[in-house]
């Protein structure tokens, strides 16, 4: 367990005694308490849902400690955050390293994106053992972002498939996307992988040789089984609709939302709705509703609805 160091506390630990957890669910400011009904309908969104697909649930296994890298620890702020790849999770990343840094970091922006991806910056629950993992579950405050699950797919699509800087992300997937989805792909295609359609990205997806041959992709897996929301208690879903005013509000309820914003960044390249629309027109009707169904947990229990552009069968 990391020890607080006494020098660094004002820029990095809570004043006072009250815990993250405390405010949520006991606000003493007035400011905190109208919010906390929203979080509240977040919550039994998801407990709900988790209900009444118990009977998915039907293997509920016990959470490994591979279950838990995706849990980000805040000791000095008694936080715990699950990232979600295309949901900000760079931004929030770089906040958690200016939380735990213990005066380290001051700026979130100043840290480079790729320091940001670095594990050994950040320190997750699969480190703890066991009862130490049970006792962050009890009693710190566990987060988590979320995002319309086809714009999260079109985002991360777009980001390393498209891009000719990810050759990682083309040889690893790329090549055999083309390999399964493609006739008569070309030798160049196959080696270099690098032109994925997002046609051959659906059909890669919905392909049930995919889920068997290995776990998806972090960056396309499902939130329900990145962060698993119905093993573990969430206090607080944000959306990435309403990032800032959701970030803020965790940054205010762990103290320190005086000197620490969430930084706001530009959206020009941001994936969108229309955006997103666009990219399915060229899905059929029978692939659209075969990757509902790899996504459906995510929608019903983040509360977002089908998509007016598809056309389910």
């Amino acid at each position: 367990v990391m020890r607080r160091n006494p020098f660094g506390m004002d820029i990095c630990c809570r004043k006072g005694s009250r815990s993250p957890l405390q405010e949520l669910y006991n606000p003493t400011q007035v400011s905190l308490s109208n919010t906390a009904i929203l979080y509240q309908i977040r919550r039994d969104q998801v407990t709900d849902t988790c209900r009444a697909n118990s009977v998915s649930n039907r293997k509920r296994r016990v959470l490994t400690p591979n279950d838990l890298k995706h849990l980000v620890v805040d000791e000095d702020h008694e936080m715990i955050y699950c990232y979600v790849p295309k949901v900000a999770c760079t931004n929030w990343k770089r906040v958690m390293m200016v939380l735990t840094g213990r005066g380290k970091y001051s700026d979130p922006m100043e840290i480079p994106a790729n320091e940001a991806h670095v594990s050994s910056n950040l320190k997750t629950l699969n480190q703890y053992s066991i009862p130490e993992i049970n006792h962050r579950l009890k009693n710190y405050m566990k987060f988590l972002f979320v995002r319309e699950p086809f714009e999260r797919l079109v985002s991360a699509y777009r980001n390393k498939f498209t891009q000719k800087y990810n050759t990682s992300f083309h040889k690893r997937y790329g090549t055999k996307i083309v390999r399964r989805q493609r006739k008569n792909a070309t030798q160049e295609a196959l080696r270099k992988g690098d032109d994925v359609k997002f046609e051959e990205f659906v059909a890669y997806l919905i392909d049930p040789h995919t889920q068997r041959e290995e776990p998806f992709n972090e960056h396309w897996q499902t939130v329900y089984s990145l962060c698993h929301p119905c093993h573990i208690h969430y206090d607080l879903i944000g959306k990435y609709e309403t990032l800032e005013e959701d970030s803020n509000y965790i940054l205010q309820l762990a103290g320190v939302g005086n000197y620490l914003k969430f930084p706001t960044y530009a959206k020009s390249t941001r994936t969108t709705d229309e955006m997103t629309t666009e990219f399915f027109q060229n899905i059929s009707s029978l692939h659209q509703t075969q990757l509902y169904e790899v996504y459906k947990l995510d929608f019903l229990m983040f509360n977002y609805s089908v998509p007016s552009y598809l056309k389910l069968e």
